[in-house]
């Protein structure tokens, strides 16, 4: 009785293992997109949707199957997005090897130009640049929001899953972060 209740759990493990890495096939792509339109950059994105799989996988059992995966994903993705912003230190940490110039008694530091090279700007489209800054400066809430909806086109029923808040409230912040969003590429569309 010992052997079959073992062999049973092995194969409903391997079940869930062969379920679960069809599904990060699935959904990398769009959960990729999601964490770079949140984080702004592709390493912190990278990081997230490896952050986000880890956790996912190691709480598949509470994943209810009748309810949709990528709606569970991004709740968790959001979670640890917000997680993320709080660990993040509140000041810039500078290190004592850089270089440092004195002028006339006063003692600056030389920072490396941070623009990017020509290569660069014509590589990257100048649109999806402004958009991202944009989104970047909205508050979390209103970002995750914004780009759940108008980025990836959830549904506000399917974002007040995600984001463990009211429809209402949903309406709300996205309709603040586009207003938001908005005012901040005004000037660039102008």
């Amino acid at each position: 009785m010992v052997e079959l209740s073992k062999t049973v759990s092995l194969t409903y493990q391997n079940e869930d293992r062969k379920l679960f890495d069809d599904l990060v096939r699935k959904h990398h792509k769009q959960a990729y997109n999601v964490a770079y339109r949140m984080t702004g950059n592709n390493a912190d994105a990278e990081d997230l949707v490896q952050d986000t799989f880890v956790k996912a996988y190691r709480f598949f059992g509470n994943y209810r199957r009748d309810m949709p995966f990528e709606n569970w994903l991004y709740r968790i993705m959001s979670n640890m997005f917000v997680d993320w912003l709080r660990r993040r230190p509140k000041a810039q940490i500078r290190s004592l090897d850089e270089p440092v110039r004195q002028e006339e008694g006063e003692t600056t530091l030389e920072l490396p130009d941070k623009a990017e090279g020509p290569e660069a700007l014509l590589l990257s489209h100048e649109l999806d640049t402004e958009m991202q800054n944009a989104l970047a400066t909205l508050p979390k809430d209103f970002r995750i929001a914004v780009v759940l909806s108008d980025l990836e086109g959830l549904s506000y029923e399917e974002i007040s899953d995600v984001m463990g808040t009211s429809i209402g409230t949903v309406r709300s912040r996205l309709h603040r972060g586009r207003n938001l969003l908005r005012q901040r590429l005004k000037p660039y569309l102008e």
